[in-house]
């Protein structure tokens, strides 16, 4: 490491220097690297909002194994060796968190070659930092610009405040309505669920709601203490959990209700990413935990309110089905390898990293993250599984424009944007941290509702209702 002051943890930056300033790739590889030739550093992230990270792209026709290729930066002293077993299918990317070997300054170089350290595979060099992301558009053969954070996944080409060109309208009425009665929520409403005749709605004051059906919208239900929501606590009896987002496994609310929270309301200022499992039998006013899986330490580190906000649950049998690559094997995936485990794989979005993170729970407390997916948004608010269309929703709030990207599992067994939709023309631009898609069962006339959570309760409300073809 150089003198001048680089890398991970770093304290105050130079100011971040807008895209207008000069990015170049760096040359192109020499001819004894032509094996390699699909293989290029995609994206380069030098900020401090995640580690350090230099992300890699097959945009060849076939499969690399690139386990022990160098990547450096702009001192050959700088070495980071890609770890044993890693492959890059055609399509794939795949980021590395460099931050424990060497830092990446404002006037820098991301540098790959090949094991023997000599051999220039691809690079590319730039004169300020990233903002958020050094990114080439289009993925592996374009110029290198400022772009939203999308490590692991598809860049963001529209710049640092939008995602890719191209969004089309929303696919159902453009038309919006309220959903709740006034003020029955106030503000922090964020991730929804439905189970049938029943919204599950978590509260980032640490309160989760049951909500029931109320004419076209719902309302609070008034039984077994659920009037006014249900405090949550962590396992231990104390504590407040951030709760962002809400999800059920295929047992439904019975085999238990799980909760996403990016931190607890008593130490505000420390990130605690975990998932929390509820039991929500019976008619106490305060639930407590059965179980916690606290994943934060296998996370990218950020910002204590910039963690979980939304969790989703997906069945192995859809995902072995598509044929689902577990990132952590780099093979098929195959439940078996982790024992008693929900029967599905729980993915979470991360508001700081623009990122989706699957990961295995098991019964034992353990898990295994086995998926990275970039949004190509500016930050992740929700994430949803649609079960008869076998996709995953990832949804943005007003800080892209209320944006929404649906994926499913590609040929390269990786979950892949395939559709970027606006929001509906008739909705505003809100603080939108909660959707939920209704069930195939609800189509009438070709379309089926969906429900939305505002998160600033504007207007007085907090839920509004939609409309999605089936």
């Amino acid at each position: 490491m150089t003198a001048r002051t680089r890398g991970w943890g770093r304290g105050p930056r130079l100011a971040l220097i807008a895209p207008l300033l000069a990015a170049w790739v760096f040359q192109a590889a020499p001819a004894q690297a032509a094996p390699a030739d699909g293989i290029r550093v995609n994206e380069v992230v030098t900020t401090g909002s995640v580690p350090d990270s230099v992300e890699l792209y097959n945009k060849g026709t076939a499969s690399v194994d690139v386990s022990g290729w160098i990547l450096k930066d702009d001192d050959d002293g700088s070495r980071y060796k890609v770890p044993a077993g890693t492959t890059l299918a055609p399509g794939a990317f795949r980021a590395f968190d460099v931050h424990g070997s060497f830092g990446i300054g404002s006037a820098d170089k991301a540098r790959l070659y090949l094991p023997d350290g000599t051999t220039l595979v691809d690079g590319f060099s730039w004169t300020g930092h990233s903002a958020p992301s050094w990114s080439r558009c289009p993925d592996g053969a374009g110029a290198f610009g400022a772009a939203a954070l999308t490590l692991g996944g598809p860049n963001a080409c529209g710049g640092p405040g939008g995602g890719t060109p191209g969004a089309v309208a929303w696919p159902g009425g453009g038309q919006v309505a309220t959903a709740d009665g006034s003020n029955v929520f106030g503000e922090d409403l964020s991730g929804l669920r439905q189970e049938g005749g029943v919204l599950w709605a978590a509260q980032n004051s640490g309160r989760l709601w049951r909500l029931v059906k109320d004419g076209s919208g719902w309302k609070p239900d008034t039984a077994n203490g659920w009037s006014k929501g249900k405090a949550l606590r962590f396992p231990s009896g104390s504590g407040s959990p951030d709760s962002e987002g809400v999800t059920l496994t295929g047992a439904g609310s019975a085999g238990g209700v799980y909760v996403a929270s990016e931190r607890d309301g008593d130490a505000s200022g420390t990130s605690r990413l975990s998932v929390l499992r509820y039991d929500t039998a019976g008619t106490a006013g305060t639930l407590t935990a059965a179980k916690e899986w606290n994943l934060t330490s296998g996370l990218p580190s950020v910002g204590a309110n910039l963690g979980f906000e939304g969790i989703t649950w997906v069945p192995d049998a859809a995902l072995t089905g598509a044929g689902f690559k577990d990132a952590s094997t780099g093979a098929a995936y195959d439940p078996a390898r982790y024992g008693a485990h929900t029967g599905g794989v729980f993915f979470l979005g991360v508001e700081g990293t623009a990122t989706v993170y699957g990961y295995v729970l098991a019964d034992s407390g353990a898990f295994t993250r086995i998926a990275t997916v970039g949004s190509g948004m500016s930050g992740v608010m929700e994430v949803q599984w649609e079960p008869g269309a076998e996709r995953l929703w990832v949804v943005c709030d007003d800080t892209c424009g209320g944006q929404h990207r649906t994926f499913r599992v590609n040929a390269s067994g990786v979950f892949a944007v395939t559709a970027v939709l606006d929001r509906p023309s008739g909705m505003s631009d809100l603080n939108n941290e909660g959707f939920s898609v209704s069930g195939a069962e609800e189509c009438v006339g070709g379309a089926k509702p969906v429900y939305w959570s505002d998160d600033g309760n504007t207007g007085g409300h907090a839920l509004r209702r939609g409309t999605l073809s089936c």
